[in-house]
């Protein structure tokens, strides 16, 4: 069903209503927290709704077929214990990558150490929280595993299209390996249970940690976690440590997870040749 929707109509629309709702905006308020909250609703509320649901109706599908709580009680403790490997494997990845600059660009490095204050309006930290922790997650999966997976898979076979998803994922967060590694878990979660609601949980207890670690303490979990340059040198063990680990672990559920898996969605046709 993903599969014979249009990825670049959505993209279109969400490029061309955010450009709409800025003039819009702009015209009725100058406050940039009120622009960005409102912005990003548009980005994952109106449009994605919009989309699915028209295109759902158009072809008889309900929610509940690909978004269901059947089942979903024995993933729970899988979903967390995933969390915990791709936010080690992230954090890590982040000490490396940093690491690696320091050389070459230290004011970049010093740059991205520096806490940035945070805006005092705490409807606005309420409103984005929630966005990024519940909203975000939700819109991000029925986009990018449902319809970009989907309809990847079905044009270029199973692993091209899981590595590609992945990567166009990772090309819209900063960290990109954390985040192209994070997808390609969601996306297995989803391919083996048919079920939205599993990566959408792994998504929302990811981020819900991530808003927790921006807005409420910054150097959550304090041993591991880099907050200057100094950091950089003395946190390198635990560091090193949970990489390899974290990795080592990712790469063996991943290929626990695939076993297999190419072959039986073709026997179920969860995606058309």
């Amino acid at each position: 069903m993903f599969e014979e929707m249009k990825s670049r109509h959505l993209f279109g629309w969400m490029l061309g209503a955010s450009i709409v709702s800025i003039f819009i905006l702009l015209q009725v308020t100058q406050n940039p927290l009120i622009i960005d909250v409102a912005l990003q609703l548009v980005f994952y509320v109106v449009v994605p709704v919009w989309f699915f649901s028209y295109h759902f109706k158009k072809r008889g599908v309900k929610l509940r077929q690909i978004v269901f709580f059947r089942g979903t009680a024995r993933w729970l403790l899988p979903v967390f214990g995933l969390t915990a490997l791709s936010l080690a494997f992230s954090i890590g990845m982040i000490w490396l990558l940093l690491r690696a600059l320091m050389p070459i660009a230290p004011a970049a490095v010093d740059f991205v150490l520096t806490p940035q204050p945070l805006p005092d309006a705490l409807w606005y930290l309420v409103a984005t929280g929630f966005i990024v922790a519940v909203i975000g997650p939700i819109a991000e999966e029925f986009v990018f595993r449902g319809l970009i997976l989907n309809r990847l898979i079905s044009k270029f076979g199973f692993w091209n299209g899981l590595g590609l998803s992945s990567a166009i994922f990772g090309m819209f967060h900063i960290d990109f390996f954390g985040a192209f590694m994070f997808a390609v878990v969601a996306s297995l979660l989803y391919l083996k249970t048919g079920n939205l609601l599993i990566p959408i949980l792994l998504h929302i207890v990811n981020n819900t940690v991530a808003v927790y670690q921006s807005f409420v303490n910054p150097s959550f979990p304090q041993w591991l976690m880099v907050t200057s340059i100094n950091d950089l040198y003395t946190k390198s063990m635990p560091n090193l440590i949970v990489l390899i680990a974290s990795l080592v672990l990712l790469l063996f559920i991943i290929a626990r997870m695939a076993k297999g898996l190419e072959d039986q969605l073709k026997e179920d046709q969860i995606f058309s040749e």
